[in-house]
């Protein structure tokens, strides 16, 4: 529609368009248990969830006291094996999903997947769900290199290149995702249903949604 203000919506994946926190659990929890490490219970997983996969292991191993680097980095390859095995077992996606990114791609607007997850993991999940066709680009945490992924703004900025330029908005549910969307000057709407690491409108972003079925009326409403 020739009046909808934006010309691309990026979203982050984990806690806002897919529930992914099963999935990173048990994924967790098998590096944990060949550790000899206590597992982490489901819920508490999401409070984890944030900042790539490491930064997720690294808190539930430094919880219990921590690692030396090497028997961290021999861990969080087995967490990566068994994840690249079982990345969509139980990850779905959020209520109202499939039908805001059909309403917004059949409204000529482009999609973008912007998250620290890996890339290649990013792509299996969104095929696996039926989700791939919807993106013109998808950004992973390892796509421009670490370094780049968020809170830094590039993964944004390119994204926005990679779908043509234009007015762009960001949709997250991470203070990783407000940052980043602020430093490229982005809107950015705070997915408050999702695995936020602080109260949802106390994240700074320009809007709060309870349900992906708020997110296209707020839009316009911009």
């Amino acid at each position: 529609m020739a009046d909808f203000p934006f010309d691309i919506i990026g979203f982050d994946l984990d806690g806002t368009l897919l529930d992914t926190h099963r999935d990173l659990a048990e994924a967790v929890n098998h590096a944990l248990a060949l550790g000899g490490f206590d597992l982490v219970e489901m819920d508490h997983a999401k409070s984890l969830i944030g900042g790539g996969a490491k930064r997720m292991l690294a808190k539930a191993i430094d919880a219990q006291g921590g690692l030396p680097e090497e028997e961290f980095r021999r861990l969080y390859k087995q967490m990566l094996a068994y994840y690249g095995r079982n990345c969509a077992v139980w990850t779905a996606p959020f209520p109202y999903a499939g039908e805001v990114l059909a309403d917004l791609h059949g409204r000529g607007i482009a999609l973008a997947v912007i998250t620290n997850k890996f890339e290649s993991f990013a792509r299996d999940i969104l095929t696996q769900l039926g989700l791939i066709e919807c993106f013109r680009a998808v950004m992973g945490g390892d796509t421009l290199g670490r370094d780049r992924a968020k809170p830094a703004p590039d993964l944004v900025l390119e994204a926005r290149m990679r779908c043509g330029g234009g007015r762009m908005a960001y949709v997250g549910d991470s203070s990783y995702d407000v940052m980043a969307a602020r430093a490229a000057g982005v809107p950015v709407v705070v997915a408050g249903y999702g695995f936020n690491d602080m109260p949802p409108h106390e994240l700074g972003g320009d809007g709060v949604i309870d349900s992906l079925a708020e997110l296209v009326p707020l839009l316009e409403s911009w």
